[in-house]
């Protein structure tokens, strides 16, 4: 077996590759969009490759077949914000050989030692944990767009290397056909009358405000997680970017104080039913089809990607007002069945016991990893 840096045209053409021969036998995979992926490693697209560091391998068996890959990163923002520096390992894709994923992440340990860090997370993206975070082990079935989806042996493949739980992932599955427990219309009603309180949705036509509102809110709310590191409107602005061909303006929404922003939600139509006919290619006839194949609306699952409230304006209901919000919205959209509520992570109580308490039901769960060099 031989690694290979990624260097070339080919080279990178191989990276994405490696994913369409392992799962070509699994019919739950969905092929992620090649540009997607071939985005986070652009400077000019992604703001933490531009200020961070990173590399990537290709595995090769005796007869040049491809068998493995993976990317080690430095995002220079964040390495510093743990006990210890800490880089990331990602899109690690790799056939059923210990020795193979071995190779691969020693070849990401040098690396990363190398960068004077002294332990990684794996497998998670080089960017926001929105997309391409984790490591799945539990639903292996029906992906939803941007969630990790991975082959069952990986799991031995990480903990027999020395990966140790970092924290977990955990989705939780809303059906829509249930109506939520009647303390939360009560909430909802109480805090919609409120003097003060407004809701709105998301519009293109004003994007720079709510984008900017997305920023402030996301800094205040997140800030007490471990290893928070502040959002730039760059960032947002990207991520806005690149959804716009199948956001849907009402699935996001702002919640407001006297015109200070306090509260927001996100929701995106899952729309993997249409990206698993396209083999991970986005060229002009198959940006065509998703459009024609958009308007029939053949999406039937929404993902829940972001929620949160401002701290000194959580437990006041605001939640409750935002799921009083999107169950009006969803009664436009009668061909949506559920909505996905991923992820939250351990760390997030309160979040995990607001899922449970609307009726939502364990779905998936993925583990961040930690490896200390």
């Amino acid at each position: 077996m031989q690694i290979k840096e990624v260097v070339s045209k080919k080279d990178r053409q191989d990276f994405l590759d490696v994913a369409r021969i392992v799962y070509d036998d699994d019919n739950h995979w969905v092929c992620p969009l090649d540009n997607n992926i071939d985005e986070i490693f652009d400077p000019e697209k992604n703001i933490f490759a531009k200020e961070g560091d990173y590399n990537r391998w290709i595995l090769l068996d005796d007869n040049l077949n491809l068998i493995g890959r993976v990317a080690a990163f430095v995002n220079r923002s964040k390495a510093h914000a743990y006990e210890i520096p800490t880089g990331g390992i990602g899109f690690f894709e790799c056939i059923n050989d210990e020795n193979a994923a071995f190779l691969l992440f020693d070849q990401c340990k040098k690396w990363l030692i190398e960068k004077k860090m002294e332990a990684a997370l794996g497998p998670i993206n080089f960017g926001e944990n929105d997309k391409f975070w984790g490591l799945l082990v539990e639903g292996f079935e029906n992906p939803a767009f941007g969630m990790q989806y991975h082959k069952t042996y990986y799991k031995a493949f990480f903990e027999a290397y020395g990966f140790e739980v970092f924290f977990e992932q955990l989705t939780n599955q809303l059906l829509l056909n249930k109506r939520y427990p009647e303390r939360f219309y009560k909430i909802a009603e109480w805090i919609l009358k409120k003097p003060g309180y407004t809701f709105k949705p998301f519009s293109y036509k004003n994007k720079n405000q709510f984008l900017n509102d997305f920023v402030e809110i996301y800094n205040d709310a997140w800030l007490d997680h471990d290893n928070f590191s502040p959002m730039k409107y760059e960032e947002i602005e990207n991520q806005i970017k690149e959804a716009k061909p199948f956001l849907v303006e009402d699935f996001v929404w702002f919640a407001y104080f006297e015109k200070e922003p306090i509260g927001l939600v996100v929701m995106m139509p899952d729309i993997n039913p249409i990206i698993k006919r396209f083999n991970g290619k986005l060229n002009l006839i198959n940006k065509l089809r998703f459009l024609y194949l958009a308007k029939r609306r053949l999406f039937t699952r929404a993902r829940m990607v972001v929620m949160g409230v401002k701290r000194k304006y959580q437990n006041k209901g605001i939640e409750s007002g935002f799921f009083w919000h999107m169950e009006k919205v969803m009664e436009k959209y009668p061909e949506y069945k559920e909505v996905e509520l991923s992820w939250v992570g351990d760390f997030n109580p309160k979040m995990l016991a607001l899922h449970k308490a609307l009726g939502g039901t364990p779905s998936k769960k993925h583990i961040t990893y930690k490896l200390k060099f």
